[in-house]
């Protein structure tokens, strides 16, 4: 099969049969062979009884319910685990992504040899202050802390080797960070195609401004686990052992001036009337604190199951 085009949705039912039609005509033009599969993120309007109906009259229609609304990550997990194609397409199900670009995304991947082409919305017909600007940011500040250098992190509209996304685990909201995480699972060729915005047709809008914040910690979640996930006391243990020096050579310090005061005939200064005292003290307890962090992490790191596996590309 040459394309598997994966639409996750949440009550889309207005936009559902002309999306199949639009995918259809496409397809056909370019003789490709293909499945749409359609996962239905718990929608409560009709969205599952459309699928249910295109899937009795085209044969390339699948469709996977979930049972309540889990989230897009989860829709594209399952997704990617039924594909089939050599090359995967997603898109929304809204309208804004346009079928049109299917064929160009299938030739990089196949001809050019990208592992994954993100689409980029240059021209956008959302509000500029509720989505635009809050975008911009979020896509540098993602460029920053990943190295994968694209303009529209979030864009739906997105092409993959079938190797990519049987070998990566999308999770929570990690959506946003489908290209970050082909990187950390060595895919490193990943291209950006300009694709057309299209303006919503139907409905609203399922994602609220509390998505950037959540992208935010998600991103760093993401960074982290990829870089000390699996040696958390290569951070802890460092940090604890730099907090715990610093303390001690600070009590020192106190001690010492308090030793010299008394060498001097001065009684009367306590030690612990010195907020250096607790100060050095706080800074030891952190750093024990961190240090057994790291060690615990180790610990659990070492016991994971899949301490040992490995991505193997190719082997003779």
């Amino acid at each position: 099969m040459d394309i598997s085009i994966v639409i996750p949705l949440y009550n889309e039912a207005e936009s559902l049969p002309e999306l199949h039609e639009w995918i259809k005509r496409v397809m056909d033009e370019s003789g490709f062979s293909y499945e749409i599969i359609f996962v239905d993120d718990g929608s409560t309007d009709e969205s599952w009884n459309i699928i249910e109906a295109l899937n009795g009259k085209a044969p390339e229609v699948k469709g996977i319910r979930f049972r309540r609304n889990y989230g897009k990550s989860p829709a594209l997990q399952c997704g990617f685990q039924r594909a089939q194609g050599d090359v995967v397409v997603t898109m929304d199900a809204d309208l804004q992504d346009s079928p049109d670009e299917i064929p160009e995304l299938y030739r990089m991947i196949r001809e050019d040899g990208y592992d994954l082409v993100s689409g980029w919305k240059k021209k956008r017909y959302d509000n500029k202050l509720t989505k635009n600007l809050p975008s911009k940011l979020f896509n540098a500040t993602a460029r920053k802390f990943s190295g994968v250098n694209l303009h529209d992190f979030n864009c739906g509209l997105k092409s993959y080797n079938k190797e990519v996304i049987k070998n990566i685990e999308v999770y929570n909201d990690m959506h946003r960070y489908i290209p970050y995480l082909a990187r950390i699972a060595g895919f490193y060729k990943i291209g950006e195609k300009v694709v057309q915005h299209q303006a919503r047709k139907y409905g609203k809008t399922k994602f609220g401004i509390s998505r950037f914040f959540n992208g935010y910690l998600d991103l760093i979640t993401l960074w982290f686990t990829s870089k000390f996930g699996k040696k958390p006391m290569h951070i802890f243990g460092l940090w604890g052992s730099v907090m715990f020096f610093i303390g001690f050579v600070a009590l020192v310090v106190v001690l010492a001036a308090k030793l010299m005061s008394i060498i001097d005939g001065d009684l009367r200064p306590l030690v612990t009337n010195s907020p250096y005292f607790y100060i050095s003290l706080a800074a030891m307890i952190i750093g024990t604190q961190l240090f057994l962090a790291g060690f615990i992490g180790e610990l659990i790191s070492r016991n994971a199951p899949n301490r040992n596996r490995y991505k193997i590309e190719k082997e003779i």
